[in-house]
Parts: C-alpha cells; sequence; structure tokens
C-alpha cells in the first residue's frame, strides 16, 4: 500500500531527502557518499524503498540502477513540514512560531533581514492573511 507523502519523516529519512534535493536525483551510493555519519549501504537501499513506500520517492532505471528523484517538491515539502511544526508546537499560531524563531538569534539579525521581515508583514497585513 502506497502512503501519502505527508507521513512522518525520521531524522535519517530527511537526510536521505536533503540529499536528494540538493542533488535532483541520486543514486543509493550518491546518497551514501553524501549523508553525515553513513551507514550502511544496505541501510541506505532499504530506506530509500521505505521512502517509496511512503510515497517521497520515486525509482527510475538507469541502465543496471536505480535513480531516485523526488516526488514532492521542495517547497511543498517545505509548507507541509512547517504546517505541522506550527499545529505541533505552537498551536497554529504563527505569531508564536515567529517569535521563537527571533528568540533563537537575539541580536543577530542585520537591518537588512529585519526591513525584508517588515515588507513580508506588510505584505501579508495587505493580503489579508
Amino acid at each position: 500500500m502506497t502512503r501519502t507523502p505527508e507521513k512522518h519523516l525520521s531524522r535519517r529519512e530527511r537526510q536521505i531527502m536533503d540529499a536528494l534535493y540538493v542533488s535532483g536525483r541520486a543514486t543509493a551510493q550518491e546518497v551514501l557518499d553524501a549523508l553525515p555519519d553513513p551507514p550502511s549501504y544496505s541501510a541506505v537501499r532499504a530506506l530509500l524503498r521505505v521512502l517509496e513506500d511512503k510515497g517521497h520517492v520515486r525509482h527510475e532505471q538507469d541502465g543496471p540502477r536505480y535513480v531516485f528523484v523526488p516526488v514532492v517538491a521542495r517547497e511543498t515539502a517545505r509548507r507541509s513540514a512547517l504546517r505541522r511544526v506550527l499545529e505541533t508546537f505552537f498551536d497554529g499560531s504563527t505569531e508564536q512560531a515567529v517569535a521563537a524563531l527571533l528568540d533563537l538569534k537575539p541580536g543577530k539579525l542585520d537591518a537588512a533581514e529585519l526591513d525584508r521581515l517588515v515588507k513580508l508583514i506588510e505584505k501579508a497585513r495587505k493580503e489579508g492573511r
């Protein structure tokens, strides 16, 4: 049974997805080479099969090897993950999430970053979000 791409990913599955998003497409060996503190080759193959079952990746035959490709665009996956974080940790409150992010880097935002944030907030206000 194929599951929807909304299923949660383990730390290692997220690392594999990150490697695939960076490269766009990769063999199991290329994924293995991109992982920090990599597991065995067979573990990477097994995790790629799990990710395929979950609907996050698909494989293409390239001669004798499989090449894995993300199914969901990175931006779509990013938005989905952020929605889950908002609901799980901030009761759906964007304000609380932004405040927490700002607390992570107190005094570290430069004037240009603050200006861009102000513009994003003004745009959201105009659009009625």
